[in-house]
């Protein structure tokens, strides 16, 4: 996916968790994907767990 398409997926607003960049739409931050991604978590296991957001979502992060 595009780059451009990835960050499109990803918003800074200053009333939603203090600014912090999350999944647009979301409350999930891109710093929580990362971790989950992190602690070894797969694409799979947050898809099931969070059902708003999408592969490219998480590719995004």
């Amino acid at each position: 996916m595009e780059q451009e398409k990835l960050l499109n997926r990803i918003e800074i607003n200053p009333k939603v968790l203090a600014g912090k960049p999350v999944i647009k739409g979301t409350r999930l931050s891109v710093q929580y994907i990362l971790g989950l991604l992190a602690s070894g978590a797969g694409f799979e296991e947050i898809l099931s767990e969070y059902s708003t957001i999408n592969h490219e979502d998480i590719q995004a992060c």
